[in-house]
């Protein structure tokens, strides 16, 4: 289990971080403690640890602010708190219920099935060869939607990462200022291109590339990650800092690289 769960002292240090980070530089001890359910001398005693610590750095009267390390701890326990319950929700009750996969043949109802991901997408094949398996719910031809669930084993996928080019804002030339050959070879090379920003979606489509997604980037860019793909990013710079950010907080590989 992560550190955070591991007690209830470790889990009651994380929540008053968090809410110290939440109200900063004013903090109420009081509303602190309200907040998460401990006395308001509780709270002061973490606090003085979380000082001591030097996660949180006191700057007068009920003033404080989370420090850099502070920030790093939270962001480290909130990828642990994100995975767990990742785990939970996808391991555990995921193979309490059901999904849907792509049928690479025909299955009829109750067949056992091997489980793969194939271009980000769950497949379901014939058989128990595969490390992960389930049974159908559904007939299904090969090529359609089959319902699968008693799944077992763990799926064998080995996690993507994302390459981020950076396009200069309209001001500093915009598409037109954008290496269009560094870029088309990145694209080329990926199993998926993303876009955000008008100059970025201008100077994909000046090389015959129509992104997949010109919203939401860092969220699908994440997402298609940690199904295995491969993906290029082409933003501009104005918005590579939200893109990032959305990766680091979800754990995922990637380099960001002037375009």
């Amino acid at each position: 289990m992560v550190d955070v769960l591991d007690n209830k002292r470790a889990a009651t240090r994380f929540r008053i971080l968090v809410e110290i980070a939440e109200r900063q530089p004013a903090v109420s001890q009081g509303e602190i403690a309200d907040e998460v359910g401990v006395t308001s001398q509780a709270v002061s005693e973490y606090i003085r640890a979380l000082v001591d610590d030097g996660l949180v750095e006191k700057e007068g009267r009920s003033r404080y602010r989370v420090t850099k390390e502070g920030v790093d701890w939270l962001f480290s326990a909130a990828g642990d708190v994100r995975r767990f319950a990742d785990h939970v929700t996808e391991d555990v009750l995921g193979a309490m219920g059901e999904d849907a996969a792509i049928a690479t043949d025909d299955l009829e109802e109750g067949d056992a099935v091997s489980l793969s991901i194939e271009d980000g997408l769950l497949h379901a094949s014939p058989g128990t060869e595969g490390p992960a398996t389930g049974i159908a719910t559904t007939d299904a031809a090969a090529g359609t939607d089959v319902g699968v669930t008693s799944f077992e084993g763990v799926i064998d996928l080995e996690p993507g990462s994302v390459t981020v080019w950076q396009v200069p804002p309209v001001r500093a030339g915009g598409s037109r200022a954008a290496a269009g050959e560094a870029i088309t070879d990145g694209c080329v090379a990926s199993d998926l291109v993303l876009a955000s920003g008008v100059e970025a979606v201008v100077a994909l489509r000046e090389l015959d590339v129509e992104p997949a997604v010109t919203l939401a980037v860092g969220d699908v860019a994440a997402s298609a990650a940690e199904r295995g793909l491969e993906v290029a990013v082409v933003a501009t710079t104005d918005l590579v800092g939200r893109i990032t950010d959305t990766l680091r907080d979800a754990d995922v590989a990637y380099e960001v690289l002037e375009g």
